[in-house]
């Protein structure tokens, strides 16, 4: 947990594509989940977040 936090905040690749990753993943599951509305109405935001997030940081050092 320290690494990874530590990789956060010198802007590392490996911590932020894995938060990049984490939030595709969320809003994937939101959208496919039949239960809640909000979570629904929010995937679409919550996977396009990730996605951006993703590309931006590839660009980021090892």
């Amino acid at each position: 947990m320290k690494s990874f936090l530590s990789g956060m905040v010198r802007f590392r690749r490996g911590s932020w594509e894995m938060l990049a990753s984490i939030l595709i993943a969320l809003g994937v599951v939101m959208l496919m989940q039949p239960w809640f509305m909000w979570a629904f109405t929010w995937s679409f935001l919550v996977t396009l977040t990730g996605t951006v997030m993703f590309i931006v940081t590839s660009h980021f050092p090892e």
